[in-house]
């Protein structure tokens, strides 16, 4: 029969380890975070102990109340195996979990035999080693003179690197970020262009994630970036604005993406026949726009001949270039873009030093 005496704390210190390590995982008291994993993963695991002790007591019970506790304790165990399973980047976690499938079940039908059918477990447990053994020859002889000699070192081609995106924003996770207290991110705040590319880079010795936190990664989420490895974020599919995102890994670890919409845009055309003064004709159209700081303002050459956008006003009156912005020479059909982000506040005049008769103006609001 079951010891009750030692089931009953090990479902108790069974449960509570299981609640804490739900708890610290999906960050849900920040208060028991530090540490909390580890501490009710071991509450956990010696609860497991003092079950399995209590259930094999005396011998393999079975009563309905052992066989609903063994239930419960297969399903955690199952449970977390197929977190692990899910959660495990090596390519062997299959191969390993198969292997530990081919010997539980022999195992347990062995167990089995040995209890209810004794005369049994000497044919049963031959026929399972000679299978075994078949099993592995035959493994190893494909592995070694098969149609794919697994087994047999391949030459490996070169693989060509693939060229690393060219990222508008880097951030580092940096070494020793697992330990809560420690710097994580590095720049922690980081803004970037709607369609640039943000790239984490792990400077750490184990694996960190940056999931988005409101909608826990459903907006954007790594995945575990092992050490040295890098992921690249293309925001080309984020909405401008600020995203909290954070390492599901170590929960503490938290930063802050800022996606930056397009700047607001001003055009100002150069007309068929502005290289010809001539009443009522129009030399940059408008030849005055008003804009707020930051947006970019883009001249399109119409017409037929070379021009420039010079700021500063024209000789002899004026003195000539000042320096803050000149498109060069712009043939037929090209353009110019202005970010008005480096112009101060006011009017800035411009003009053509080419035909000096065409003269414009760029008047930045305040902020």
């Amino acid at each position: 029969m079951s010891n009750w005496d030692l089931m009953m704390p090990g479902m108790g210190l069974t449960s509570i380890g299981l609640a804490g390590v739900v708890l610290s995982y999906a960050e849900i008291a920040h208060t028991f975070i530090d540490g909390m994993h580890a501490l009710s993963g071991l509450t956990m695991f010696v609860g497991l102990i003092f079950l399995a002790a209590g259930i094999l007591d005396g011998g393999v019970s079975t009563s309905n109340r052992a066989k609903a506790t063994t239930l419960v304790v297969l399903s955690i165990g199952l449970g977390f195996g197929m977190f692990g399973l899910t959660y495990n980047t090596s390519d062997f976690t299959i191969t390993l979990a198969g292997v530990l499938m081919g010997i539980a079940f022999p195992s347990i039908i062995i167990a089995y035999l040995a209890m209810k059918h004794q005369e049994l477990v000497k044919p049963v447990g031959s026929i399972v080693a000679m299978a075994g053994a078949t099993g592995i020859i035959v493994w190893l002889a494909f592995g070694l003179v098969g149609p794919d000699t697994y087994l047999v070192p391949q030459a490996e081609e070169a693989a060509e690197a693939a060229p690393a995106p060219e990222a508008a924003a880097t951030v580092e996770m940096l070494a020793g970020s697992s330990i809560q207290g420690n710097p994580d991110y590095s720049p922690r705040d980081v803004s970037v262009a709607q369609g640039g590319t943000v790239l984490w880079t792990n400077a750490d010795d184990l694996a960190h994630t940056a999931t988005t936190k409101d909608d826990l990664g459903e907006t954007f989420d790594t995945g575990l970036v092992g050490a040295g490895e890098s992921y690249a974020l293309d925001t080309s599919g984020l909405g401008p604005g600020e995203y909290a995102y954070y390492c599901t890994v170590h929960p503490w670890m938290e930063g802050t993406l800022r996606v930056e919409g397009p700047p607001p845009q001003a055009a100002v055309a150069i007309p068929e026949g502005a290289a010809l003064p001539s009443d009522g004709q129009a030399y940059y159209d408008p030849e005055a726009v008003e804009v707020a700081a930051g947006t970019v303002v883009t001249w399109d050459n119409l017409d037929n001949t070379l021009h420039t956008v010079t700021s500063g006003a024209p000789p002899p009156e004026g003195g000539g270039p000042d320096g803050l912005f000149d498109s060069g020479i712009m043939a037929a059909g090209e353009s110019y873009e202005l970010d008005t982000s480096g112009l101060g506040p006011g009017e800035h005049p411009y003009y053509c030093t080419l035909h000096l008769w065409m003269t414009g103006t760029v008047s930045v609001a305040p902020p």
